[in-house]
């Protein structure tokens, strides 16, 4: 069984086997972790991500790393928080599944994950955690580490709550 470890810190400075990044559903690089990961990886993963033509919202798509230590880049478009009646829980919960999935099919054995749409795209910090986590525990078997890197104290807090509150 997988570790899962929860931490405050720089998603782009993980040495791991995927760093997931919450993308844009062009693919384009933006804001936020997008942008940070776009940035440190440099013009390659950019241009490799120009071939997909864009992804849909929940679904995901692999490039390599650039010059990040990680071996490669999982690319999922979260959805933008609309209430929670238009579909938002189940479109998150396919980002971490199909990102696992994706990681797993290609016998990676160590996973980075940022807090997927919880900034600009206003989803729940606390429902995202529940989810992100959720969906950590049932492929654990399938990795050695997979870690939930979140860039505020804040977001570590209530990481880590969710994880002492599915762990019962």
């Amino acid at each position: 069984m997988g570790k899962i470890i929860i931490k405050k810190g720089d998603i782009t400075t993980e040495k791991v086997d995927a760093i997931v990044n919450a993308a844009n559903s062009r693919l384009a690089g933006g804001g936020g972790v997008d942008g940070a990961i776009h940035r440190a990886a440099g013009p390659s993963v950019l241009e490799e991500c120009a071939k997909f033509g864009g992804c849909r919202t929940g679904e995901a798509v692999m490039t390599g790393a650039g010059e990040l230590p990680a071996g490669c880049i999982i690319h999922t478009p979260g959805p933008r928080w609309r209430g929670g009646s238009s579909g938002e829980i189940g479109l998150l919960r396919n980002c971490y599944r199909n990102s696992f999935r994706l990681a797993r099919d290609r016998s990676l054995k160590s996973i980075a994950f940022p807090a997927i749409s919880t900034g600009v795209y206003g989803f729940p910090i606390e429902k995202a955690a529940e989810i992100a986590l959720g969906e950590g525990l049932k492929f654990r078997d399938d990795f050695d580490e997979i870690i939930y890197v979140c860039f505020s104290s804040g977001d570590h807090e209530v990481y880590t709550r969710a994880y002492d509150k599915l762990k019962r």
